[in-house]
């Protein structure tokens, strides 16, 4: 078995596999564990003789559940502990396999928030943003735009992982991953808000006899909180989401019934 260290062209294979196929054959027992198993066979073939390839899967295919992006660090960390372990350094199971299970946790909140509630929304934003201009680039530079950052993104945490080894644990764990998951929570509820703000428009034309005269509700919201018929709108949404388990399909179902009745009425 060779002895030599992984080639540029083996990570290269190692990373696409993970991409491809971390998030394929899940299970309810394993979740994504086969297919951080399957990402990992060349490296096992590389060193290990058949029994050594067995005991090389084992290790890796139990349950595995992280955001998937941003866990292209622990992938990486996991290479460059199994090539470790294979050239004959002081690397057990057990340090790869709690390596492994430690991260999960928080690589998947800071994943979840940097990915979900950052990037997402501000792609989206500018994507919209050129689209309501007229700019059929709008929609093009959405879907170009977000797996080309997924996808370098993920090869660099991919390849710092590797090279940090064990040492990118301490950057993960404890209270460095509670605060470096919380600033970007908070940055991800201010730019929703944000583009809530900026591209929900809903208001209404009901309006208030007075004499002669009539008010319109509208400018007394305006008046009072601007954009708060927004703002309600998002909570409501929210809400029935999470509370009600509705899915995203549904709940576009249900606000276009929505507004179709509040526009019958002419109350919008």
């Amino acid at each position: 078995m060779s002895k030599e260290k992984l080639s540029k062209k083996e990570l290269n294979t190692l990373y696409h596999r993970y991409m491809m196929w971390y998030n394929a054959g899940s299970s309810y027992e394993r979740y994504h564990g086969m297919g951080y198993g399957y990402a990992l066979i060349p490296l096992f073939k590389k060193y290990y003789d058949r029994q050594g390839q067995i005991e090389g899967l084992q290790r890796h295919t139990d349950m595995h559940n992280t955001e998937m992006q941003v866990g292209s660090l622990i992938f990486g960390i996991t290479t460059g502990l199994e090539e470790q372990k294979a050239l004959g350094k002081d690397v057990d199971d057990e340090l790869i396999k709690t390596t492994k299970i430690g991260l999960m946790g928080p690589v998947a909140g800071i994943g979840d928030a940097m990915v979900q509630g950052v990037m997402i929304p501000i792609l989206l934003s500018i994507g919209v943003a050129l689209a309501q201009g007229g700019n059929p680039l709008g929609p093009i530079f959405y879907m170009i735009a977000y797996p080309l950052i997924i996808f370098l993104g993920c090869r660099f945490l991919f390849n710092t992982g590797y090279h940090l080894g064990i040492d990118a644990v301490n950057l993960f764990l404890g209270e460095t991953a509670k605060r470096i998951t919380e600033a970007i929570t908070l940055l991800g509820v201010i730019l929703m808000g944000g583009i809530a703000a900026s591209y929900i428009k809903f208001t209404t034309k009901l309006v208030i006899p007075r004499g002669e005269d009539v008010v319109e509700v509208q400018s007394i919201l305006d008046g009072i909180f601007p954009k708060l018929i927004p703002l309600l709108l998002v909570f409501a949404v929210y809400g029935i989401m999470s509370k009600k388990k509705v899915s995203t399909v549904r709940m576009i179902l249900l606000l276009m019934l929505f507004t179709f009745v509040l526009a019958f009425f002419h109350i919008i």
